[in-house]
C-alpha cells in the first residue's frame, strides 16, 4: 500500500530569505509524490521575499492542513515578524501541531521567541548569532553546528545550511540513501556532518 505524501508547510512573511526556503524545498520536491508542499504566510497571496521577488501563499496559518513537517525561514523581515504577536501566536500553534520543526538561518529566532525551544539544543546563522539568541535565552544554543536535531525540532545554520539540514531531514522521515539521491540528483555537495558549520 502507498505510504501518504509528507504533508510540507512552508512559512512565507515579509523580508523573507529565498535561500532559506526555495532550497530546502528544492531537495523534498525531488521526492516527487511522496511529498505535498503548501505555502503558507498570515494572509493568503504575494509576499515580497527580502530580495524583492514574491512567494505567494496558498494557504493562511489559521486554515492549514495538518503538517508532518513545518519549515521556518530567516532573513532580515524576522526582526519585524518577531514582535507581531498574532503572527508569533499562529506560528506557535501551527509549530506544536506540526509533527516536525525545521527553521532555517535566523528563522529559529521566530521559534525561540514562541518559547518551544526553551531547555532544547538549537543554532542558527553565525552572522547573527547573538540577536538570534537574545531571542531565546532558554535556549540551548549550539555555535558550532551546521544544524541541529533535537526531538522534534531540526535548527540549521544561515542560508545554504537549510539545504543541508533539509537532506538531513529526508535521511530522518526516509533514510540516508534516499537523502543521498536527492543530493546527487541537484548535484549538490551535501556538507553531511551536522555537528561542524565551517562558517562558525
Amino acid at each position: 500500500m502507498k505510504s501518504p505524501a509528507l504533508q510540507i508547510g512552508a512559512v512565507l512573511f515579509p523580508g523573507f530569505e529565498l535561500l532559506d526556503i526555495y532550497g530546502p524545498l528544492e531537495m523534498f520536491g525531488l521526492l516527487g509524490e511522496r511529498v505535498s508542499i503548501s505555502m503558507l504566510a498570515q494572509t493568503a497571496g504575494a509576499i515580497p521575499s527580502s530580495h524583492g521577488p514574491q512567494g505567494v501563499a496558498d494557504q493562511t496559518l489559521v486554515h492549514a492542513s495538518k503538517l508532518d513537517l513545518l519549515i521556518i525561514p530567516g532573513g532580515i523581515g524576522t526582526r519585524k515578524a518577531v514582535e507581531d504577536t498574532a503572527f508569533m501566536e499562529l506560528l506557535k500553534i501551527r509549530a506544536t501541531e506540526a509533527r516536525l520543526v525545521a527553521t532555517v538561518c535566523t528563522g529559529s529566532a521566530l521559534l525561540a521567541k514562541t518559547g518551544l525551544l526553551d531547555n532544547v539544543r538549537a543554532t542558527s546563522n553565525k552572522l547573527a548569532f547573538d540577536w538570534v539568541t537574545s531571542q531565546g535565552p532558554q535556549v540551548n544554543w549550539i555555535r558550532q553546528a551546521r544544524w541541529v536535531e533535537e526531538g522534534k525540532f531540526f535548527t540549521s545554520s544561515g542560508i545554504s545550511a537549510g539545504i543541508d539540514m533539509a537532506l538531513g531531514l529526508i535521511a530522518h522521515v526516509f533514510d540516508r540513501e534516499t537523502a543521498l539521491q536527492v543530493a546527487h540528483r541537484a548535484e549538490y555537495v551535501w556538507n553531511e556532518n551536522r555537528d561542524i558549520d565551517p562558517f562558525a
